[in-house]
């Protein structure tokens, strides 16, 4: 991979880092690989977000967290940063380090299930992706936590920022169902945590991780799955965006409403041609048509209502929904799944995000609403990908994440227009402080 010379100090062949490295995996079943390495960026490296390269000073796959323990002291007597990667999927590639110069620690060989049945916790290895977990819980008694839609996602640091999902109005976060952990500490230490045990870090590892540790399994709290789950989508296409603006407003005061039954998750699309609200509503659809939540909105959409039969059907029509809004929906289902199947091999996009919290007391005022969607209309973009999520996650009602997603490269315009969605939100309400959810993260803003 050209001059080892032109490496950092840390990187270069014959290092103390690369000697300590290999010292820890001379009896190990497990693997580490440098710079280099011919096929480093591709196999080793696989960098998510094409947008942002980053050359690691190392990436390890350790087997045990004694293995951890000792790659995390190798880093720190070469005073290099150490960073874990549960799936690797981060929109500012935190999971390679976010930066040159980093030792990797690859969990993907940190696989561990267990299904405890006399209280239904799960001990689930942080290298897990969320399919698996998904399909693991299922098949250990029909069992679930509240997580994410995106099946290629890694649990270690999905459950440590948050962990967002269709569930979450009923059940919380994914960090919510944390019970224990095993954690590898800056210092190398390997501890547990629990509300017994060192709470402290328990406390820090829900929500902040990894400014403290690397945690190598997790013990859940789970729920039986929902027997019962409706999807629907409520689709307006064709038209200006500035006239859907009054049919967004509506649905900002729907989720807005207190009173709204916590089974119903719901979500706000915005494409290039069009607006889509949809979501879950677990229960049936009896119950979910008693809410009238569809006839509360614009009467020029088609609508779609289905009922799904099975817990893993209703997590895999996430996957697809998912799939299709990674390539903004204009393409045919079967080619957004090998699409989401490439990125789980090795990133081909770049990306661009931004995200916006949105509490009951700093909601959208109707001008800023209007200003937005006119923007839409009439700024300069090449790529729009926009999309508000509406869940009860301590004092946040909705999210608004705005994105950039683009095969080849992003421009200066692209990213401007993505800055230019939340400014015009943010400009109409001045003196409010804005928060973002962790798993959208802005590299601009990390860069600085």
């Amino acid at each position: 991979m050209g001059n080892s010379q032109s490496l950092p100090p840390a990187s270069q062949a014959g290092s103390p880092l690369q000697l300590c490295l290999n010292n820890v995996f001379a009896s190990s079943s497990g693997s580490v690989a440098y710079p280099q390495s011919v096929f480093y960026q591709l196999a080793d490296v696989k960098v998510y977000n094409q947008h942002i390269p980053i050359t690691p000073a190392a990436v390890t796959r350790p087997t045990t967290s004694d293995e951890i323990s000792k790659i995390v002291q190798c880093a720190a007597a070469s005073g290099v940063k150490v960073q874990p990667r549960s799936g690797g999927h981060s929109y500012a590639n935190y999971g390679i380090g976010g930066e040159d110069n980093a030792v990797v620690v690859d969990m993907v060989n940190f696989q561990q299930f267990s299904m405890d049945t006399s209280n239904w916790q799960a001990t689930i290895g942080s290298g897990t992706l969320l399919a698996d977990v998904t399909s693991r819980l299922h098949d250990a008694g029909g069992r679930a936590i509240a997580h994410g839609t995106c099946p290629q996602v890694g649990i270690g640091g999905h459950a440590t920022i948050g962990g967002l999902g269709p569930v979450s109005r009923q059940w919380g976060a994914a960090l919510d169902h944390i019970l224990e952990v095993e954690i590898v500490l800056a210092n190398g230490t390997v501890t547990r945590a629990s509300a017994t045990q060192n709470p402290d870090i328990l406390f820090a590892v829900k929500g902040a991780a990894a400014s403290f540790g690397i945690v190598t399994e997790f013990v859940f709290l789970t729920h039986p799955e929902p027997t019962n789950v409706v999807r629907y989508s409520y689709t307006l296409e064709l038209g200006k965006h500035a006239d859907m603006a009054p049919t967004f407003a509506t649905w900002q005061s729907i989720v807005s409403d207190p009173a709204l039954d916590r089974k119903l998750a719901t979500e706000v699309v915005l494409f290039e041609l069009g607006m889509i609200i949809s979501g879950t509503y677990f229960g049936t659809k009896e119950e979910y048509e008693a809410l009238n939540f569809e006839q509360r909105l614009s009467k020029n959409a088609t609508v779609s209502v289905s009922v799904l039969d099975d817990w893993l059907g209703a997590v895999g029509n996430w996957a697809e929904t998912e799939a299709l809004k990674l390539v903004g929906g204009i393409v045919r289902l079967c080619e957004a799944k090998s699409l989401i199947l490439t990125l789980t091999l090795y990133a081909v996009w770049t990306f661009y995000s931004k995200s916006l919290t949105f509490r009951p007391d700093t909601l959208i005022p109707a001008g800023g609403i209007q200003d937005f969607f006119n923007y839409l209309d009439t700024a300069d973009k090449d790529t729009l990908y926009l999309d508000a999520t509406a869940y009860a996650h301590r004092d946040a009602l909705f999210y608004l994440q705005t994105y950039a997603v683009g095969l080849t490269g992003l421009s200066d315009k692209t990213i401007d227009f993505v800055t230019g969605m939340s400014e015009k939100v943010t400009d109409s309400m001045p003196g409010t402080q804005f928060g973002a959810y962790a798993g959208y993260v802005d590299f601009k803003l990390a860069l600085n």
